[in-house]
């Protein structure tokens, strides 16, 4: 009876042997971790603290505190690798460790981090869309600030850039729905600023091109947007090759509006009173002959127009 006393005692006292060198090495990898990363190799650092976590969850309640240390440290090491790779301007791989920082971030509660990771996704693939912007890349860009959008749908500033995307890619319509987006999301002047260029572009290349319904309608889409002058000009010129005379002189009435001191007032006054001498209405015509009489290529027949109706 006494040996088999022994023999169990032999066992326990192996067993807690066994124990003492199982915590020991477990701290031995856990400082191995701290002392990689006190050496800048994070990726080392993160593969020790993870076997210093595996084995110290085997441990049991002997191995909590260094668990407990190392599912505070792990989170955060996935997240300042996930931050060196966007500093390297690695958008792809770092987006994907962002997400892997808020899963183990979230596995191990660490609230804070996790928010953190996620706060800065939308940040890198902005980065990313630009990036592509820039390289002019510009379909590639396109779905950059698509993705951007789809995180951080109320992102004035993506959306105002993906209208720029699209209309580079010369899909002018989905440009016009982006800059709306913009507008509805803080970037109404700079949007507005961009609908309005795009409009007048097309305006203008209809008139050059003779589609002048096309132009007329395409220069009126401005002026949702605000009267533009040049808008009422190119109108007004399409109008009067379309023989809508009326028309064509309420848009030049309007651009002499919108801008009376523009070099070329008097020469489109002097338009608007030819188109009123057509109409048979001499006191029009007779005023902005007038208004043309200054003129150095048609003031002498603006003055002899007057004198005629007079």
């Amino acid at each position: 009876m006494k040996k088999l006393f022994i023999t169990v005692a032999a066992i326990l006292l192996g067993a807690t042997f066994a124990f003492a060198q199982d915590l020991a090495s477990v701290t031995e990898t856990y400082n191995n971790g701290a002392n990689a990363l006190a050496e800048g190799n994070k990726a080392d650092a993160l593969l020790s603290f993870r076997a210093a976590l595996e084995g110290a969850a085997a441990l049991g309640n002997e191995g909590e505190e260094i668990a407990s240390k190392c599912k505070e440290i792990i989170p955060e090491i996935q997240f300042a690798i996930a931050k060196e790779l966007v500093n390297n301007q690695d958008y792809d791989n770092a987006i994907a460790e962002l997400h892997k920082t808020i899963e183990i971030a979230k596995e191990y509660g660490a609230a804070e981090t996790a928010d953190g990771a996620a706060d800065l996704i939308p940040q890198v693939l902005m980065q990313k869309a630009n990036s592509l912007f820039q390289a002019r890349q510009y379909a590639q860009a396109v779905e950059g600030y698509k993705e951007v959008l789809s995180s951080d749908p109320a992102n004035g500033v993506a959306a105002l850039r993906l209208g720029a995307a699209l209309n580079s890619v010369g899909d002018k319509d989905a440009a016009v729905e982006a800059y709306k987006l913009a507008i509805e999301n803080g970037q109404k002047n700079q949007a507005v600023k961009q609908i309005t260029t795009l409009y007048l572009k097309n305006a203008a290349a209809n008139l050059k091109s003779k589609n002048y319904a096309g132009a007329v309608e395409e220069a009126l889409k401005v002026n949702e947007y605000g009267e533009n002058a040049k808008a009422y000009q190119i109108a007004a010129q399409a109008s009067q090759m379309l023989k809508k005379n009326s028309d064509a002189i309420s848009y030049f009435e309007k651009y002499l509006e919108l801008a009376p001191n523009a070099g070329n007032a008097t020469q489109i006054a002097y338009t608007v009173a030819a188109l009123y001498q057509q109409q048979g209405n001499k006191a029009k015509a007779i005023e902005f002959y007038s208004k043309a009489i200054t003129d150095p290529k048609f003031g002498a027949e603006a003055q002899k127009q007057i004198n005629a109706l007079r």
